[in-house]
């Protein structure tokens, strides 16, 4: 069987192109995978996606060339992002072929089968992805959020309190070195007595994670010569850390983003500005000049 009508013939030609662009994706990412298990995942939704791509093609009767740019450009991203976060924006913002499928559900036998393949297995395969950074992403948050708040805070005490942009510079650096030693001990103690076998990747990810922040919450006081600018800058800079990581994790773990967003913003920012104002007092009260 042939599609005629030309407006379902074009609808079909973009399913087909779909499918066929979403194959080569799956195959490319299982080709780049690391962790076999993953890798039969994505070959199995590439096997799939293959054989859907054939059914159009018999549908439509045209060969079709798959989106080479949008191959590459899913391909960037999972090496910078990993799989699952790359996988599941694709699957929730960008859609599958699942969702173009509704128009054509009548008019081709077998259409409603594939729309359920698409919409059913393919989620489900997807489920079972599994990177290790997901495993640790509560050491992550706890990370990052304690460098957050702690650093963010100190910062803003230290503007006012001491005047300097390198002096500010120098006592945020020896404070959130110092306590990103101090939060991955205390994570490896933590997950010891919990008897977890992974405590010292859980450390190393809490670590890892307080020292990435600091060193960006640091930047501006270390560039810049106005003071406040720098703070201004940095707690920018401390927005934009909560908002990327808690859209990457809305994203890879299915989790509420806004409320996330809101309430670590909320936090960093409002301890932030209390460090401030002790700063302000501080300096007043010891008549300390700056």
């Amino acid at each position: 069987m042939s599609i005629t009508d030309k407006k379902l013939l074009k609808q079909a030609i973009v399913i087909q192109r779909t499918e066929m662009t979403e194959y080569l994706v799956y195959l490319r990412l299982a080709k780049i995978c690391k962790n076999e298990a993953n890798a039969k995942v994505l070959k199995d939704i590439a096997e799939a996606e293959k054989g859907h791509a054939a059914f159009w093609q018999q549908q439509t009767g045209i060969e079709v060339q798959p989106d080479r740019w949008h191959i590459a450009w899913t391909v960037f991203w999972a090496r910078l992002l990993g799989l699952t976060f790359t996988l599941k924006r694709m699957e929730k913002n960008e859609g599958t072929a699942s969702h173009l499928y509704s128009m054509l559900v009548e008019q081709v036998p077998g259409a409603e089968k594939l729309m359920k393949d698409e919409a059913e297995h393919e989620h489900a395969l997807l489920q079972m992805l599994d990177e290790q950074i997901l495993q640790y992403a509560g050491s992550i948050v706890l990370g990052l959020n304690d460098a957050l708040v702690e650093l963010t805070g100190s910062l803003a005490g230290f503007t006012f309190a001491l005047g300097d942009p390198k002096t500010v510079s120098v006592a945020g650096l020896v404070t959130g070195i110092s306590a990103a030693f101090s939060m991955a001990a205390s994570e490896y103690l933590s997950a010891r007595a919990e008897n977890n076998p992974q405590a010292k990747l859980s450390a190393v990810y809490t670590g890892i994670a307080y020292f990435i922040t600091v060193i960006i919450l640091i930047m501006p006081y270390l560039l810049l010569s106005n003071i406040f600018l720098a703070l201004v800058i940095t707690l920018a800079l401390a927005v934009c850390i909560i908002f990327v990581f808690n859209y990457y994790l809305s994203v890879a773990k299915e989790l509420n983003f806004k409320h996330r967003f809101l309430e670590m913003a909320g936090i960093s920012l409002g301890v932030a500005a209390l460090s401030f104002v002790v700063g302000w007092v501080l300096k007043n009260v010891m008549g300390i000049e700056g």
